[in-house]
């Protein structure tokens, strides 16, 4: 009998922290690796979030906090909400965890029976569907094709939707692909949640200042105002202020649902770092201004990264709309073998080989749910992107 538990026998470890694990090791060892795997930004956290976070150590503020943050922090997040989602909630709505993780996980732990399903559109970040398994939930796919640029319908929810059917995960703009629902999209998409009262939405919007070519952000519960007592709108601080190892995240929603988040909380890691928390204060309530020139920095490498991609033959690579992610597909390198003779038969082999044959490390398609493809992060520099989208040419027109 095995000492560990079945729950681990339901869960795969995260592939994009394998693919960046497995790119460092090569680096170690001498290899010339450029990696292209993390969802993290380049850009450093902005000097007077930091400078907050030397201040809150400075005076003491080092010590335990209230389980789910610090009172300043739930009523800059009130006023973030309000500001730029035009959503009114109140200090006990809000639920503040180490990181956008932690607080989606609290909600599966918290409100998850056996035999209830989670609607997954795919492609979709890794963790969703193995966070519902380990809360003994079902996850429920519903393929998003690149026919219709990775975006779900209103028929494929619908026909995802059972009386089991407990969540819906919506995540825009989205990773891996970085497709952007507009308002009508999305509009379209809460009418078919309005038919079903019994399904909640959970959203992911942490990519949702990183936008670009006009496209405007949005979220369900701002959309269809009608959905607000059974959303859980989730954000954090990670992206949009180069804060990934700070560890904020951050939820509101109906009390008893942020209640119930709280107990799950108190009895694992209880509170989020305090100085990281003080520094997330600086980051909402601080100056907003550096967002859109990071953005025109993001737009000019996923011009620069889907110009080069689309160039090779038997890859298609759509534009998206936000993130810092391009999704292309390799259909039409199916089936060939590289000048080191390996196989592509799938989009893990075609991963495996360009690391291997190249030193680029990048996440396979099937690891988010929709192959054959790959995700690429185009948040490191442009020389660096450059000779990695050269290195994927050279790799492609070798195939035969």
């Amino acid at each position: 009998m095995s000492f560990l538990s079945e729950t681990l026998s339901r869960v795969k470890p995260s592939p994009t922290i394998a693919v960046t694990t497995k790119a460092a090791e090569l680096r170690a060892a001498g290899k010339d690796v450029i990696g292209l795997g993390a969802g993290e930004p380049d850009f450093d956290t902005p000097q007077n979030i930091k400078d907050a976070a030397v201040a809150a150590i400075a005076a003491g503020k080092t010590k335990y906090t209230p389980v789910d943050g610090i009172p300043e922090l739930k009523q800059a997040i009130c006023d973030k909400l309000k500001r730029d989602n035009a959503l009114s909630y109140t200090p006990q709505q809000v639920s503040v965890g180490t990181g956008g993780k932690q607080i989606l996980y609290n909600a599966l732990m918290a409100t998850l029976n056996e035999g209830d399903e989670v609607v997954i559109p795919a492609p979709y970040w890794v963790s969703y569907p193995d966070m519902v398994l380990l809360a003994g939930g079902l996850p429920v796919i519903a393929p998003a094709t690149l026919e219709n640029n990775f975006k779900l319908t209103p028929d494929q929810l619908e026909a995802a939707i059972t009386p089991n059917t407990k969540w819906l995960i919506f995540n825009s703009p989205s990773n891996p692909t970085g497709a952007g629902y507009s308002r009508d999209e999305l509009k379209a998409l809460t009418d078919v949640l309005l038919r079903h009262p019994h399904v909640w939405v959970m959203t992911d919007d942490m990519y949702e200042h990183l936008a670009y070519d006009g496209f405007e952000f949005c979220t369900p519960a701002a959309v269809e105002p009608a959905l607000y007592d059974r959303t859980l709108t989730c954000n954090g601080v990670s992206k949009a202020y180069a804060m990934t190892g700070w560890r904020i995240g951050y939820a509101a929603g109906p009390v008893d649902l942020i209640a119930a988040m709280r107990k799950i909380q108190s009895q694992s890691t209880s509170n989020p770092c305090s100085v990281s928390q003080w520094a997330a204060v600086e980051a909402l309530n601080g100056p907003q201004d550096f967002l859109p020139a990071n953005n025109e920095t993001f737009k000019r490498r996923r011009d620069l990264v889907v110009s080069m991609l689309s160039q090779i033959d038997g890859i298609t690579c759509p534009v998206p709309e936000g993130a810092f992610y391009v999704y292309p597909s390799i259909a039409g390198l199916l089936g060939k073998t590289s000048e080191g003779g390996a196989l592509i038969d799938s989009d893990e082999a075609f991963a495996t080989a360009l690391l291997e044959e190249t030193g680029v490390a990048v996440v396979f398609g099937a690891a988010f749910g929709l192959s054959p493809n790959f995700r690429v992060s185009y948040a490191t520099s442009d020389e660096a992107l450059k000779e990695a989208c050269t290195r994927i040419q050279r790799f492609c027109a070798g195939l035969r």
